[in-house]
């Protein structure tokens, strides 16, 4: 099941949108590729982690290590790369336009590592990607995004997963929790149920229940076995 949700309005927004589905991405692709070196085929359009694991890869541009800037792809004119490994760059840079979400719509800025994991998630979760790759290069950090089957059809414990990945996403990024946690959710696949201070799911063979303070933010997560 799929949901939809109305456009998202701001850099907040998108990341309340799309962090913690990132999470469980990037605990997928870990899985697969461990903690193997990267190897990019530019005229493949492939990021490989050894002879079996190539992947199709999306560049969205590069960190400077030494200026700390970043730096979004469809703006790096001197490193000539291939126009089909733009198209989500180019369609972040679109919405940021429409939306005027500056951090998708300027072409450099002064950027840390978190910037990085920021738009990582922001692109992993808008474009269904199978997760967000940083790779070191010395000089800098390009990042990109792959997309495999292979790692989309890692066997899944959404039960055990939602308990574990959604507190290591709000202890990550400062995010309103309780629209974060409906957003995650129902992209999942999962009914809500609401009350003033909780939100309730269903998911697999139980329920699992956040209670939110007064804020919205998330004062505990209990899961119960069916």
């Amino acid at each position: 099941m799929t949901t939809e949700f109305p456009p998202a309005q701001t850099e907040q927004a998108l990341l309340e949108r799309y962090a913690a589905i990132a999470c469980d991405k990037q605990n997928d692709l870990y899985e697969v590729i461990g903690d193997n070196s990267w190897n990019a085929d530019m005229d493949a359009g492939t990021i490989s982690f050894g002879p079996d694991l190539a992947f199709p890869l999306q560049i969205l541009g590069t960190f400077s290590h030494s200026s700390k800037t970043w730096l979004w792809a469809w703006a790096n004119a001197q490193s000539n790369l291939p126009a089909q490994l733009l198209s989500q760059a180019e369609q972040l840079r679109a919405y940021g336009e429409q939306h005027g979400i500056e951090i998708l719509a300027v072409s450099e800025f002064d950027a840390t590592d978190m910037d990085l994991h920021v738009i990582g998630c922001i692109a992993s979760g808008m474009f269904g990607a199978s997760g967000y790759y940083l790779a070191n290069y010395g000089q800098g950090t390009m990042l990109v995004t792959v997309k495999s089957e292979q790692i989309d059809q890692l066997p899944k414990n959404d039960f055990a997963r939602i308990t574990t990945a959604f507190p290591q996403v709000i202890s990550t990024f400062e995010m309103h929790h309780r629209p974060a946690f409906i957003q995650y959710v129902t992209q999942k696949g999962y009914p809500i149920t609401e009350t003033d201070d909780t939100v309730s799911t269903a998911v697999d063979f139980g329920t699992i229940t956040a209670t939110f303070d007064h804020l919205g933010r998330l004062a505990n997560l209990n899961s119960r076995s069916s």
